[in-house]
């Protein structure tokens, strides 16, 4: 069994093109004994985006409070806190805050190439 104290776990500030106020965290994965998913806990803040983006492994989120939108090529969903999300493999997406306070969802991602580049655990 292991436990994790995320607000103690060390946050990436991606830096790809169109991304604004993201902090995410790595919790779990295969380097922490997770050998099936990884799991991850985003920080969109108020006026923040992730990037446009899409890759090949589909990923369950679940936001935890806040508000925003989860933007597709066809589709744009709200999300608050208790939404559910499934991105498939090769869907175009990208959220948005678009409330008054941060934006906070985790994110689950199959192991292997969601889960590949990520650091050394501590």
């Amino acid at each position: 069994m292991l436990r994790i104290d995320a607000l103690q776990e060390e946050e990436k500030h991606p830096q790809a093109p169109q991304t604004q106020g993201v902090a995410v965290q790595w919790l779990l994965d295969e380097q922490r004994g997770s050998p099936h998913f990884g799991l991850q806990r985003f920080v969109v803040e108020v006026g923040g985006q992730t990037v446009l983006h899409r890759h090949e492994w589909e990923h369950a989120i679940y936001v935890l409070s806040g508000e925003g939108e989860l933007i597709g090529e066809d589709v744009t969903f709200p999300l608050q806190r208790d939404t559910a999300v499934l991105v498939a493999p090769g869907e175009k997406h990208q959220f948005r805050n678009t409330g008054d306070k941060p934006l906070k969802y985790l994110v689950v991602v199959p192991s292997g190439p969601a889960t590949i580049h990520q650091p050394p655990a501590k």
